[in-house]
């Protein structure tokens, strides 16, 4: 499911329209984007829980020349399912 597919299911289970279920979808996209830069973990009870996890510093090869290049450290976005996200899929 892409985000205009999203947006066309929000609105027909809600009555919404489609512009404003997209505007909702990309105020709750930003303030967890936001909330991630700024160090904070999201947590949607239920759903799951977005952090910001540090990955190390390691080496690497170019594929291309096959020598070993650094790879710097750098901080990544991670989601955990909650306990009845997993549940559904399941």
């Amino acid at each position: 499911m892409n985000k205009a597919e999203l947006v066309e299911e929000v609105a027909s289970q809600t009555g919404l329209t489609k512009r404003a279920c997209r505007q909702t979808i990309d105020s709750i996209t930003s303030v967890i984007a936001d909330s991630l830069a700024s160090g904070e973990k999201v947590t949607l009870v239920g759903f799951g829980s977005f952090k910001v996890r540090q990955r190390k510093a390691r080496q690497g090869r170019n594929p291309q020349t096959g020598g070993r290049i650094q790879i710097p450290a750098k901080k990544v976005p991670k989601f955990e399912p909650g306990k009845n996200l997993k549940e559904a899929v399941a």
